[in-house]
């Protein structure tokens, strides 16, 4: 590439990418990223909305996830979106099969052994 014909492009992805640019053999391309950012996961009151904002999507107006849910769930999802998605299909599965009207601790806690189950 020269001054002619500039280049540029937007590397979007998550933090495997960080870690697979990392690696010697993509060195080239590491030392040519000149803006990095990173995003952090949610806080514990962001994923609280979050899961209520998509519960609200669905049709539900009333709390279907306890706090004690909804903060195992932050925990172990680290406040990312898609884990968050992931451990709250599970755990509403869990609290179906259980029989159970409200997402709790422990259909939350079958969510994550189920998910470290399939890892």
């Amino acid at each position: 590439m020269d001054s002619t014909s500039p280049f540029a492009t937007l590397l979007i992805g998550q933090p495997t990418l960080k870690r697979k640019i990392k690696l010697g053999v993509l060195a080239a391309l590491d030392q040519r990223i000149s803006v990095r950012f990173h995003m952090t996961g949610m806080t514990t009151e962001e994923t609280a909305d979050y899961i209520r904002h998509h519960m609200t999507l669905a049709g539900r107006s009333d709390p279907l996830f306890s706090d004690d849910a909804v903060a195992l769930v932050h925990e172990t999802a680290r406040g990312y979106p898609r884990s968050v998605n992931n451990l709250g299909r599970l755990a509403l599965m869990a609290t179906y099969a259980a029989g159970k009207t409200i997402v709790d601790e422990s259909a939350a806690r079958t969510a994550v052994n189920e998910s470290a189950a399939t890892d």
